[in-house]
């Protein structure tokens, strides 16, 4: 995994642009829901674990899971499949990013302490920044994501059921000062449409904050990679067009080797 990333001001980031396949899970499956609304999946897999070993196989270096039955519900239902992708892939040296449903310290420790490479935190990190502070000084910067998932411009959280006042650069802003190694920026706008990216919010995100981001919502082409990349993204996050078999994962990643 060292390939992956550098240090810079002693804290771990991308060293190249990365191309992170999405596992999405609700009730036990690997799913992929349009604009995050439950009983809208395009894709039911029974088995996140092979999906999981399918994406390494075709060259993933990262995985992103997400436990959406904890995002939506605040319920952590998939932690068994989770634990179980999580042993067998870090073996493989694959960086794994958790989030969905960690509303507190104990959850992300336990999932710290079992290896995942970074936890993300998404609504327990806006209603207590006080916990990305405390997660930071416990187990240090680059553990530590923070999700900023925005519609219109302001952010959103439970599962995009709540919007917040703040707009995604004020809480980028924010949770940089609090010590949050990376921002996962998500556009709900286009997220699950797969009718193209809009560069604009990823781009004034990235240049508000000087930690990494990476960008997630509505890539449906390999050009979207392009133009997420151009924005100084050090990585996407890819669900539905992959899934649905707009491009492989292996043209994916090639096609970002290269400006």
């Amino acid at each position: 995994m060292e390939r992956l990333f550098y240090k810079f001001a002693g804290e771990m980031v991308f060293l190249v642009f990365v191309v992170i396949p999405a596992i999405d899970m609700r009730g036990g499956k690997c799913v992929q829901l349009v604009q995050g609304v439950p009983g809208s999946e395009i894709i039911s897999l029974d088995n996140p674990l092979s999906v999981a070993l399918d994406w390494v196989n075709k060259g993933a270096e990262c995985l992103h899971l997400v436990d959406l039955d904890g995002a939506i519900e605040g319920e952590r239902k998939n932690t068994q499949i989770i634990e179980k992708i999580v042993e067998v892939c870090k073996e493989k040296g694959v960086c794994i990013q958790v989030g969905g449903g960690i509303r507190n310290f104990e959850n992300a420790a336990a999932l710290l302490k079992l290896g995942v490479s970074r936890v993300i935190l998404g609504t327990a990190a806006i209603q207590n920044p006080e916990l990305v502070k405390l997660l930071v000084n416990s187990f240090g910067s680059s553990y530590i994501t923070v999700a900023l998932d925005a519609k219109n411009g302001k952010v959103s959280i439970k599962g995009w059921t709540e919007e917040c006042a703040q707009t995604s650069v004020e809480m980028g802003k924010k949770f940089e000062e609090l010590g949050a190694g990376s921002l996962l920026f998500t556009n709900i706008d286009t997220e699950g449409l797969m009718q193209g990216v809009d560069p604009g919010p990823t781009k004034k995100l990235v240049e508000s904050v000087t930690i990494p981001v990476i960008a997630s919502g509505g890539v449906g082409s390999l050009h979207d990679l392009q133009i997420l990349k151009k924005t100084g993204a050090i990585g996407v996050v890819i669900g539905s067009a992959l899934y649905t078999g707009r491009f492989s994962l292996e043209e994916a990643i090639e096609s970002t080797k290269y400006d």
